[in-house]
């Protein structure tokens, strides 16, 4: 029937399909490297032991029933494989009740994860792919007509997803409201990109602008996102726009990535099909009465439980990043309601003296993304996320936000642990583990034009006080 399904959208479940399947690969890959050092059974926390202390109902997972790194490392590959099929489009060309089995094999693995996976995934993005990967479950396969309640669900879920993250900005920091914000964001970001310093040096005005049309794009553009065409297309393009800018200056994970996806979706297919190279299928079919009955009771399911993220989008103590249910489904979203003044980096620093004096030799330990060494250009990495350079950021601004975790990681280093050593970019010990470990917080600028020019660094820094003070293990540990 029609008003279920429709061919006009055909390109847009296309590209909505495919991104999200890149979007999981991406996710399951970061898993498969980063997992077993951070929560694996001799992880920073492990999961085991999360799992002992919290039930089923709690957080939903498949780890309940076993957990091992090497159950872990196989689901991670499943969805690696999984989500590669869905990208070439193996399943969709497959029979609709057999196409319907990838997309839930996917959304219950990579929650199973994330629902393990504490501190380390508690970004908003991941609670993204879960929300837009459930939708994905009913859009049917290759021959069918995508169904018009999914699709308007996904834009449901854009315009949330941006006019949640218009509003903690409005209520949160007052910077967004005089305009002010991104004369320090660019700097002061989890983590800069190659471009950041660059957009950092633009004028005053520049960022006025900027923040002005962040203010458009998120509180005013969503709204225009159910109006007629060529308004919703319209719309959408904005979304696109201004999160390729986000992409280019900075390194947020698949957020943005994923965001254009689904803003993508909005567009109008005629449009689409003038620039994506895509043979357009033979004549879709309606989907059979019982997807239909699928589609129908899952629409009143997400409209119900949209009660929640609506209430606290109009909440004046409007939370971030929150989930409602442990499913993970119909979520709030929303970044930096506050915005940092100052850069503050934590380094981490070892040593191979037996005894310590003001003669002893510290050498630092560099990480993949995060800045450390000045005169090291900032990394593009997105859409892949280095779980660990976040949470050190995270850590900079109080070291209660490195409770649990943080202490651990430099017992790892004092063991040599190789595990925990493969989420660094350099090791400087890499004969024998250091005797002290210590951690130093440094205030990061970036240098002028003047300062590379004579020195080559991207970054300037200053000492300001002792993080961790040193510490040695009890009894050295054998070397893994």
């Amino acid at each position: 029937m029609e008003w279920f399904s429709s061919s006009d959208d055909w390109l847009s479940r296309w590209i909505l399909e495919r991104g999200l399947a890149l979007t999981y690969a991406v996710a399951f890959l970061t898993t498969i490297n980063q997992f077993r050092p951070l929560l694996g059974e001799r992880g920073l926390m492990p999961a085991p032991r999360f799992l002992a202390s919290v039930s089923v109902r709690r957080a939903p997972s498949v780890f309940h029933l076993r957990y091992s790194d090497r159950l872990l490392a196989l689901t991670g590959w499943v969805g690696v494989v999984v989500a590669g099929s869905l990208l070439i489009g193996l399943p969709q060309r497959a029979p609709l009740g057999v196409a319907l089995l990838a997309w839930p094999t996917l959304w219950i693995l990579y929650l199973s994860v994330v629902n393990i996976g504490q501190t380390f995934y508690g970004f908003g993005w991941e609670t993204l792919l879960l929300e837009a990967g459930f939708l994905a479950l009913f859009l049917g396969n290759s021959e069918t007509q995508p169904p018009v309640l999914i699709m308007w669900l996904v834009r449901w879920l854009l315009f949330r997803l941006e006019l949640g993250a218009g509003l903690i900005k409005m209520r949160g920091d007052p910077c967004w409201r005089d305009l002010s914000c991104l004369d320090f964001h660019h700097e002061t970001q989890p983590m800069p990109n190659p471009l950041s310093r660059w957009a950092h040096r633009r004028p005053r005005l520049w960022h006025r602008v900027e923040v002005l049309a962040n203010h458009g794009a998120q509180l005013v553009v969503p709204w225009f996102l159910f109006a007629p065409e060529p308004v919703a297309t319209g719309a959408a393009l904005i979304v696109v726009v201004t999160q390729a800018w986000l992409v280019v200056t900075g390194n947020f994970s698949w957020l943005n990535i994923l965001t254009i996806v689904l803003a993508l979706s909005v567009v109008d297919g005629s449009l689409l099909a003038g620039v994506l190279t895509v043979d357009p299928p033979d004549p879709l079919r309606s989907a059979p009465l019982w997807h239909d009955g699928m589609v129908v009771p899952v629409t009143a399911g997400v409209l119900v439980l949209s009660f929640w993220p609506v209430r606290n989008m109009l909440s004046r103590r409007q939370r971030m990043n929150t989930s409602f249910n442990p499913l993970r489904l119909v979520n709030s979203y929303g970044a930096f309601g506050s915005v940092t003044r100052v850069r503050r980096e934590i380094v981490v620093e070892g040593t191979a003296d037996r005894s310590l004096d003001p003669e002893s030799v510290w050498m630092p330990y560099e990480f993949k993304g995060k800045p450390g060494d000045v005169c090291r250009r900032p990394r593009q990495v997105a859409p892949y996320h280095l779980r660990l350079d976040w949470l050190m950021w995270f850590a900079a601004l109080s070291p209660q936000r490195g409770r649990g975790w943080f202490r651990p990681l430099v017992g790892k280093l004092l063991e040599g642990d190789a595990a925990t050593l493969r989420l660094l970019a350099r090791n400087p010990f890499p004969d024998e583990p250091p005797t002290f470990v210590r951690a130093r917080l440094y205030r990061y600028r970036y240098s002028t034009r003047d300062e590379r020019r004579s020195t080559g660094a991207w970054w300037s820094r200053t000492l300001e006080g002792e993080y961790l003070s040193p510490v040695r293990l009890r009894a050295r540990q054998p070397r893994t």
